[in-house]
């Protein structure tokens, strides 16, 4: 499937075959690609859990208000984000770059993340809604399925995979073979309503 393809018919599936099961191959091909995916000053502060415990997925899905692709789909995925990566050994991030360029970005790092909560928020969020449209559109040309979630309680979700304090959950993504088909797109918005040129 060329990614093309993969766009105009990923859809938001909500009803999973519970009976397929990926491949832990299949798994890791997933997710190698979605590291692939880009970061400011390449922090890569995604952490992705996958959640294959039979009492947690259950747990999830009373957090979820009984929405059963938590438990169906074959894949349960929770894109959480580590708020400090920034100041956390920023040197691994450019090891392989020319050691100009490292002298320029590790304190371009610190200078801009320091005191600044805000920012460190907004990059987590940014780079794991990176994150999830490169795995929903892998796992489409794979064969698979999928749906980004947020209808969850985090609060409770953060607790049952014990996250760290200094980690925020950004979204949840459920992956699988679709029992049944997604609705037509409800009310798709014309181009011109959403793309401008140059000003508002």
């Amino acid at each position: 499937m060329d990614i093309k393809e993969a766009i105009a018919t990923r859809r938001s599936v909500k009803h999973y075959d519970p009976d397929h099961a990926m491949s832990d191959a299949e798994i890791n091909e997933l997710m190698e690609h979605a590291i692939l995916s880009p970061t400011a000053f390449n922090i890569q502060h995604w952490r992705f859990v996958q959640v294959a415990d039979t009492d947690k997925r259950q747990q999830i899905e009373e957090a979820s208000w009984g929405q059963k692709q938590v438990t169906e789909s074959s894949l349960l995925l929770i894109l959480c984000a580590d708020l400090n990566a920034w100041e956390k050994q920023p040197e691994r991030y450019w090891r392989n770059a020319p050691t100009e360029v490292q002298g320029f970005l590790l304190p371009a790092i610190e200078n801009y993340y320091t005191n600044h909560h805000q920012a460190q928020r907004d990059e987590c969020f940014r780079s794991s809604s990176i994150a999830a449209m490169n795995i929903m559109l892998m796992a489409k040309g794979m064969g698979y399925d999928s749906c980004p979630m947020d209808g969850f309680d985090f609060d409770k979700v953060a607790k049952i995979i014990n996250l760290p304090h200094d980690h925020i959950i950004t979204m949840m993504i459920t992956i699988g073979k679709q029992r049944e088909q997604a609705r037509g797109r409800p009310g798709q918005l014309p181009l011109s309503d959403v793309f401008v040129k140059d000003s508002f």
